[in-house]
C-alpha cells in the first residue's frame, strides 16, 4: 500500500502474472533487479540483470536505450519501493513497457518461486535490513550483516 500511494502512476505486475509471462521464453519480459550488488549476489530472479537503483542522467538514458524494442520490462527490488522509483524514472526517460513487480523478490520468495544466485538454490534472499527483513518469511531470510 505504501508503494502504491508513493508511486500512484507506476504500473505494476503481480507475481502470478510474471510467473505466467516467464513460461514463454520467447515473449518473457526483461527482468531488472534494482538492488545493491551484495543483495543480488545472494539471490535474484532467474535471468534478471542488476541495474543501479539510483540510476540517473546518462546511466538512465543508457538503460532505456538498451531495452529491446517492444519488450516488456519488469523491475523489482526487495519490497518494491526502490524499483517503483526506478520504474518512474525509466518511464520519464522514455521507456514505455516498464512495470514494477508488486511485492518484489520478498513476495516472490515467500511464495516459493524459483531463485538464482549463490544462495538462491536454497530459496534464500538478502533481507536488506533488520526491519524490512521481517517481511521475508524466516525460512527465506539469508543471514547477512544488515543495518
Amino acid at each position: 500500500a505504501t508503494v502504491r500511494s508513493q508511486f500512484p502512476g507506476v504500473p505494476t505486475v503481480t507475481t502470478d502474472q510474471l510467473a505466467l509471462a516467464l513460461v514463454d521464453s520467447a515473449s518473457a519480459p526483461l527482468l531488472l533487479d534494482a538492488r545493491q550488488p551484495d543483495e543480488y549476489a545472494v539471490s535474484h530472479l532467474p535471468g534478471a540483470l542488476r541495474i543501479n537503483p539510483d540510476a540517473r542522467g546518462q546511466d538512465l538514458a543508457a538503460a532505456v536505450a538498451a531495452i529491446p524494442d517492444g519488450r516488456d520490462v519488469v523491475v523489482y527490488c526487495s519490497v518494491g519501493y526502490r524499483s517503483a522509483g526506478l520504474v518512474q524514472r525509466l518511464r520519464e526517460a522514455g521507456a514505455r513497457r516498464v512495470s514494477n513487480l508488486e511485492g518484489s523478490i520478498f513476495r516472490w520468495a515467500n511464495e516459493g518461486r524459483p531463485l538464482a544466485g549463490a544462495r538462491g538454490a536454497d530459496g534464500l534472499v538478502h533481507p536488506f535490513s533488520d526491519s524490512w527483513g521481517r517481511l521475508l518469511d524466516p525460512e527465506h531470510r539469508a543471514t547477512v550483516a544488515t543495518e
